[in-house]
């Protein structure tokens, strides 16, 4: 086998790989997008429950388009999630920096999974150059 087929392989190879990178990063980030979406709808329903009284009737989503009516019996403290399937009952204030705690560090791993991104497409780029750069040197050569 001679060096540019070796060459080619390993280009064609490493391209494989950086594109399946590629797409497991753009997931990540996808993911990381719904989480602050999640995370920032609920940080702006605690900023809409400060105004509001107890006794105010409000209906609670239970999944597939249904909701239960209810009504707010304080909004001084709210019940946060922590991980691992433990809640745990917080102040409004506290549930309010938790959750933008979370939102702060899910936009730096969404800032350095685009970074990630970033570089495996210049090497995508870079590795499609030198496959053209190749194919059409050869096609000179015939």
């Amino acid at each position: 086998m001679s060096n540019n087929e070796e060459s080619l392989r390993r280009v064609l190879t490493e391209l494989r790989l950086l594109e399946t990178t590629a797409e497991a990063l753009q997931t990540r980030i996808n993911l990381v997008n719904a989480a602050t979406a999640e995370l920032s709808f609920a940080s702006a329903t605690i900023a809409g429950l400060e105004e509001e009284k107890e006794g105010t009737p409000l209906l609670v989503p239970v999944g597939g388009g249904s909701f239960v009516k209810a009504e707010i019996s304080t909004t001084e403290t709210m019940v946060v999630g922590m991980g691992a399937g433990v809640s745990v009952e917080k102040s409004r204030e506290e549930a309010k920096e938790i959750i933008e705690k979370r939102i702060s560090d899910l936009e730096k791993s969404r800032s350095t999974l685009e970074q990630q991104l970033g570089q495996v497409l210049e090497r995508i780029r870079s590795n499609r150059q030198y496959l053209n750069d190749v194919s059409a040197s050869s096609v000179v050569k015939q």
